[in-house]
């Protein structure tokens, strides 16, 4: 039995996976690697996956896949996970060593003890290239420190503050109870990773060590604005697959205040990306794809609606004149917070 499965989704990623690799190598035999090969054709991706799988029998583990995007990548990692918590790391980041361990303590206490941990969260840091100074997302002020706590143990969350991949580890058998399947072909599924397993996370525990390095600076990357501008439709698919699944588990959410604000907090700002981008992409087809997103959302459910519209959409959206381009412009600055844009 495996302590750790961590899936690195590749796709061409010949110019940065070995570094990844090899700072996930280090968690020793208690970790299993698995390199999912999304299907790259233009370099020696797939060669260097089997190449690992080679040289680390019962650590490193090579799976080829049709193209299928990030999100299939990620379900196939999960799919062919044997180790107990499960993690993505993406083939362009890496860890950090020393707090590596540090987690994997942690997870083998829990392991070997009594208590059940379904979410562990640890702080990542912004790896942006030509930035001297590395912004660190920890989470101070929302969580107890070094202790299993449920959600009405949550406390604030700053603004641009949210849970993301980048500092999720999950108990793996959760996952597959919830029945997450991440859809093909689309980016950003990211946020429904973090998203649709919450109502099932009961205990937690936050690890404050800067654990994940995210690395920020390609021309070519997700969150490089002029790329999220140009798949602007599959971010406005994952705002609606967001957005049907709050729907659909309404009640069982809503029957717990902290974990309802904390989700409805987080649909808000992704609905809030979603219609800032929009704006500034400023054609009559992007404001009218604007309109027909928040409509989607007010036919979904009116009293979710309205809850957004009160919150950070509300305060950034169709605001007229001066003051409103400068909301609007205020509200762009907290989702580069969020998503780090480059």
């Amino acid at each position: 039995m495996k302590l750790l499965s961590i899936a690195i989704p590749c796709y061409n990623s010949e110019a940065y996976m070995e570094h990844c690799i090899n700072t996930l190598l280090t968690g020793g035999d208690e970790v299993e690697i698995i390199i999912v090969d999304d299907g790259s054709q233009k370099d020696r991706t797939p060669e260097i996956a089997d190449e690992y799988e080679r040289k680390y029998p019962g650590i490193c583990r090579a799976v080829h896949q049709e193209n299928g995007g990030h999100g299939q990548a990620v379900n196939t990692g999960l799919k062919n996970a044997t180790g107990v918590f499960f993690k993505v790391v993406d083939s362009d980041d890496w860890v950090n060593e020393e707090a590596y361990q540090k987690v994997l303590e942690t997870l083998r206490g829990f392991v070997y003890g009594q208590e059940t941990l379904d979410m562990l969260i640890t702080n990542f840091v912004y790896e942006k290239e030509g930035a001297k100074r590395k912004k660190v997302m920890n989470y101070h002020t929302a969580f107890p420190r070094d202790k299993v706590f449920t959600w009405k143990d949550v406390k604030f969350f700053m603004t641009g503050q949210y849970i993301l991949m980048h500092s999720v580890i999950y108990r793996t058998k959760l996952l597959r109870e919830c029945g997450l399947k991440l859809p093909e072909h689309t980016f950003y599924v990211d946020n429904i990773y973090v998203f649709e397993p919450l109502p099932y996370v009961r205990n937690m525990y936050y690890l404050d060590v800067n654990f994940y390095r995210y690395f920020i600076g390609r021309s070519d990357q997700s969150v490089n604005e002029k790329v999220m501008t140009g798949r602007i439709d599959q971010q406005i698919k994952v705002n609606q697959i967001m957005t049907d699944y709050f729907v659909e588990k309404k009640s069982e959410i809503m029957g717990n205040k902290p974990l309802a604000k904390y989700m409805l907090s987080y649909l808000d700002i992704i609905t809030t990306i979603s219609s800032i981008l929009l704006i500034r992409i400023n054609t009559p087809e992007s404001l009218e794809k604007k309109r027909e997103l928040l409509n989607y959302i007010r036919q979904k459910d009116k009293k979710v609606y309205r809850k957004l519209r009160y919150g950070l959409l509300g305060n950034c959206m169709n605001l007229p004149g001066k003051t409103g381009r400068w909301i609007s412009v205020e509200g762009y600055k907290i989702c580069q917070k969020f998503f780090g844009f480059n």
